[in-house]
């Protein structure tokens, strides 16, 4: 399926063989919406590319797959790279930035119409096992509102069907969840919305394209033109709405409802989820190092220029 791609300037015409980009995603989510748009309207093979997307699975990740030569590029958090910086000294830089808000939400199971962070004090909280980048969002929050996170039980050991199951069988107070999820249950009435940890959290680069230094310094016109790609791409959804985004990318997440579909985009929408251009730039990094670092996930501090490539974006910002 391919859209019209009328973003006011055409497209660069190729008749080469396309060059093939095997890329990974950490889960598969409508909070990467901009890569399946960038697939929708054709961008990616319009800068002569033919981009295969896998998600990551156990013994399979976004790091040992580039590590490995079996992936040219990864979506992911920084804490991905911060994390194999600190435990071996090694560097995936990040090139390109998607996501600059948190894609989380805070949900009660009884309403808060007047919810304050010191009513987690005391209060189970469900939060997301799968990564520790929501966790350590919630430990930054907690502490900038004066609540003491060992005060809270936060619980991060069930996937995401079981922490959705415990949370509507009673056994927590909060869930903390990404989409669908929450849209689902805030639609059926099974959960009411506190906060968004997004708005919580502040702009922060919470996702972004990573590569590593062998494929930026052998294969820069390949990321490039991605970059390129993805950057097109930010601009048109600037420019559209929500449901029009949701359309483009209804393909890839078939097994949403569609009014469920288009209610997640246009949330992410409203509150600036997605990056307006790829540029990483450092105060979002240092934002999101204090946040590991404060929260014990990195030991040691890493330099902005170590894990940040910014000459790509630049590039075809430019």
């Amino acid at each position: 399926m391919r859209h019209a791609a009328d973003d006011g300037r055409p497209g660069p015409c190729y008749t080469s063989p396309p060059m093939r980009v095997r890329v990974m995603e950490p889960f598969h989510s409508l909070f990467y919406a901009p890569q399946y748009v960038a697939l929708g309207l054709g961008h990616f093979a319009d800068e002569g590319l033919q981009v295969e997307i896998e998600t990551s699975r156990p013994g399979r990740t976004t790091v040992t797959g580039l590590l490995d030569g079996s992936l040219d590029i990864s979506m992911g958090g920084i804490m991905r790279s911060l994390d194999l910086a600190d435990r071996e000294g090694r560097f995936i830089p990040h090139f390109a930035e998607v996501n600059s808000r948190n894609g989380f939400f805070l949900l009660s199971r009884e309403p808060r119409p007047d919810f304050t962070w010191s009513q987690l004090r005391g209060r189970t909280v469900i939060s997301f096992a799968e990564a520790p980048t929501p966790w350590q969002c919630m430990l930054t929050v907690l502490r900038r509102h004066g609540v003491d996170p060992r005060e809270v039980k936060i619980s991060r050991e069930l996937m995401v069907p079981e922490a959705v199951a415990a949370f509507r069988a009673g056994q927590a107070e909060f869930l903390e969840t990404g989409q669908p999820m929450a849209e689902e249950l805030l639609s059926a009435g099974a959960a009411h919305l506190v906060a968004s940890m997004g708005d919580a959290t502040g702009p922060v680069p919470f996702s972004s394209y990573m590569t590593t230094p062998e494929s930026l310094r052998t294969r820069p016109d390949l990321v490039l033109a991605f970059t390129r790609a993805h950057y097109r791409t930010q601009r048109w959804m600037v420019e559209h709405s929500g449901a029009e985004i949701a359309d483009v990318v209804a393909p890839w997440f078939a097994d949403i409802d569609p009014v469920i579909r288009t209610r997640v985009v246009e949330r992410y929408l409203r509150q600036a989820t997605w990056a307006r251009d790829p540029l990483i730039r450092r105060p979002g990094y240092d934002y999101l190092h204090t946040i590991l670092l404060s929260g014990g996930f990195i030991r040691k501090s890493h330099r902005y220029e170590d894990l940040i490539d910014t000459t790509v974006a630049e590039r075809a910002m430019g």
